[in-house]
């Protein structure tokens, strides 16, 4: 039987297509790396992005997160505690998710935290880079991990920058928040306290979603991320991503959620300014005459300037984490994981003691 192959008359083309990809790719990279939106090809590089397509949503996404990949980790799991797959689906879309419950969980759940990873990673990747499920073993957290679809963002990016996306009752906001709602009503009771963190990209949804469903998250995590409607389109993205965009026309900020932010003095991917801006939106305009204390710290021979602000009976609602040096990575991370940077502060833990300190009962 004769065999045909569809694709080989085309080869010549194919070639072509690709070396222009790859110089359209290499002058992007330049032209970004000269803005401070990307760290500058290293010796040995190619010198291409690395992107699963040439599309423009793929390339800001990849710019939505750090410039390294590491391998997805399994580790092996405590006698009596599941790391299941399972996915959700709703009239926002279907996504895919694990759910880590601890082996404690049988004493009862409680917290719930869905952590968003950045852009090309996993929820295996970014479980193991923060070590959340290891905090879950200690605080009998359900940990809830998305996983951003391809077919949504070519880089697995959380759509941060659309403005459907920024929205309740629609989009990635709407899916999100049923998914966790669902995994809660399976593991918690209904008052246990649902949290929300991220990285990146991640954390930038994570904004979003304590803006848009105050009602379903106590707190927010937002480890290198962007504040509420930074962005509506691509050019605004890349504004925001380099410090230099106003907040969206229209947009308005309740800041209701107590919230805890990191942010690295040395990340060139999303510019310090966000993290100041997130602080800046959380000031719980309900909270009468806060409080607010500011100190610093070395930690791992790096300065840390930590701005608490609280109610005046002591409740926390926001913790804003400067970290001297930082480049886009999770501090305090595992190198495990991806975009992780094990010197610390330890961002996971500070994030967990922040959540339970918002609610009324600490752990």
């Amino acid at each position: 039987m004769k065999r045909f192959n569809a694709g080989a008359p085309h080869r010549a083309t194919d070639d072509a297509r690709v070396a222009h990809y790859s110089a359209a790719s290499d002058l992007v990279r330049r032209t970004l790396a000269q803005h401070g939106l990307m760290p500058a090809a290293q010796e040995g590089d190619a010198g291409g992005l690395p992107f699963a397509s040439p599309d423009i949503t793929g390339l800001f996404g990849r710019l939505g997160t750090a410039h390294r990949r590491a391998p997805s980790v399994e580790a092996a799991l405590p006698a009596g505690a599941s790391f299941e797959r399972q996915t959700y689906t709703c009239a926002s879309g279907t996504r895919a998710y694990r759910t880590y419950v601890p082996s404690t969980g049988t004493q009862g759940i409680a917290g719930v935290v869905l952590m968003l990873h950045g852009c090309t990673q996993t929820p295996e990747d970014f479980a193991a880079g923060t070590g959340m499920n290891a905090l879950a073993e200690t605080h009998r957290l359900a940990v809830v991990y998305p996983h951003q679809a391809r077919g949504e963002n070519a880089q697995s990016c959380w759509n941060w920058f659309r403005r459907g996306d920024q929205m309740r009752g629609r989009g990635e906001p709407a899916l999100l928040a049923g998914l966790v709602a669902q995994v809660a009503s399976q593991h918690a009771t209904p008052t246990t306290p649902v949290f929300v963190a991220g990285l990146s990209a991640g954390a930038a949804m994570a904004v979003i979603l304590g803006e848009t469903y105050p009602e379903v998250f106590s707190a927010v995590g937002a480890h290198s991320g962007l504040p509420f409607a930074a962005a509506t389109d691509m050019p605004s993205a890349f504004a925001a991503m380099a410090g230099q965009a106003p907040r969206a026309a229209g947009s308005s900020v309740k800041g209701t959620v107590p919230t805890i932010v990191f942010h690295g003095s040395a990340d060139t991917t999303v510019h310090p300014s966000n993290g100041d801006r997130i602080a800046r939106d959380a000031h719980h305009p309900d909270v009468h005459q806060p409080l607010v204390t500011d100190n610093q710290s070395t930690v791992a021979g790096r300065r840390v300037d930590r701005t608490v602000t609280t109610t005046q009976q002591g409740r926390p609602v926001l913790e804003h984490w400067r970290i001297d040096g930082l480049g886009h990575a999770w501090s305090g991370g595992q190198p495990a994981g991806s975009y992780t940077d094990p010197a610390g502060p330890d961002a996971s833990g500070e994030m967990i003691r922040f959540f339970f300190e918002t609610t009324s009962e600490s752990k």
